[in-house]
């Protein structure tokens, strides 16, 4: 398209070519009248820092994500390859070797013997003096840079910097903006809420879905929508937000009796962390919880998770929210049934 536009076409002979375009000016002015508005809004929870402690900002991007994906789920919204234009010729790019970034699983191990190895070589006593002088100054109210300046210079690691703060400060979770109680305009879900309820009775407590995401992946929109989705559903939900350790995931769900364990993983690195959720839990006695994986997963890596005992695994093609629903709540009662 850009070599059409530069060598079929004369547009690049113009400086602007909206220049006095009355659908583009009323386009630009529509949205700064938006973006005004919503500034004004945040303005008077007072401010940004305001609008983020209250979960104002993230409850936002969740909600409009959520409408994105119901308009995609009716067909009000055309997304090609998802809900129309969804018969082609296989990609060169999603098929073969490499087509999906993957972590290979000695990439952990190097670097932990490369993390030994240096802190093997450091002066420990200068690592120990460089420390106690970034407590002291986070304690203290001072200004942490020259500490931490000393701490670089002494070969201190990352993980032992931010582990001295987070011991002062404590570690903050951002709102996940997912809200606590279901909307009553939730469409096209009468059936599944009504399976909800079904199982619930049956199993004496209301259906509580754990949605985790461990690694170090950001992307929480799936994990968000699930949440929400769930919540709409009638489901229990628990999820507190991304970057989990798998430990944090398995102790969540044997605290909170989950019913279901959902993992969400966009990193790459769904095998080896899943198969570490699934070890945890089978030790912790979680072996009658099932565990559902959603991700950008290759169709080996799939078999692969499913021979760990992984009962269902959804990928970007999955976009029907209240199947993925349904089919989680079959999975719950199959194993409630085996369990009676």
């Amino acid at each position: 398209m850009q070599q059409i536009v530069a060598y079929e076409t004369d547009l690049l002979e113009y400086g602007d070519i909206f220049t006095g375009s009355t659908e583009m000016t009323k386009k630009v002015e529509a949205l700064k009248e938006e973006a005004r508005a919503e500034l004004k809004r945040i303005d008077d929870m007072g401010g940004a820092l305001a609008a983020i402690d209250n979960s104002y900002m993230k409850r936002a991007l969740v909600e409009s994500n959520t409408r994105r994906l119901e308009a995609i789920e009716r067909g009000e919204l055309p997304v090609i390859g998802v809900n129309t234009y969804v018969d082609s010729e296989p990609s060169p790019l999603a098929s073969g070797e490499g087509a999906i970034l993957t972590v290979p699983e000695h990439v952990e191990r190097d670097q932990i013997e490369r993390l030994n190895a240096w802190r093997a070589q450091r002066d420990a006593s200068a690592v120990e003096a460089a420390l106690g002088e970034l407590r002291a100054a986070a304690q203290e109210g001072r200004n942490v840079m020259e500490p931490s300046i000393a701490c670089a210079k002494a070969g201190v690691t990352t993980g032992e910097w931010g582990e001295t703060l987070r011991e002062v400060f404590g570690q903050y979770r951002a709102p996940t903006g997912v809200g606590r109680s279901a909307r009553a305009d939730t469409e096209g879900l009468g059936e599944v809420q009504g399976a909800v309820n079904a199982v619930s009775v049956r199993m004496g407590r209301r259906l509580k879905i754990l949605v985790g995401k461990p690694g170090l992946d950001g992307h929480s929109n799936g994990a968000e929508q699930i949440a929400v989705r769930a919540r709409d559903a009638g489901m229990e939900v628990v999820y507190e937000g991304i970057r989990l350790t798998p430990a944090e995931i398995v102790n969540a769900a044997l605290e909170e009796s989950v019913h279901v364990v959902g993992l969400s993983i966009l990193s790459g690195s769904h095998v080896p962390l899943v198969r570490d959720v699934m070890e945890r839990m089978r030790k912790a006695g979680l072996d009658d919880v099932p565990v559902v994986v959603g991700g950008i997963i290759p169709t080996e890596d799939e078999k692969a998770l499913k021979a760990m005992g992984v009962a269902a695994v959804y990928t970007p093609k999955d976009f029907q929210l209240n199947a993925i629903m349904a089919d989680i709540v079959r999975i719950v009662e199959a194993g409630s049934e085996r369990a009676a």
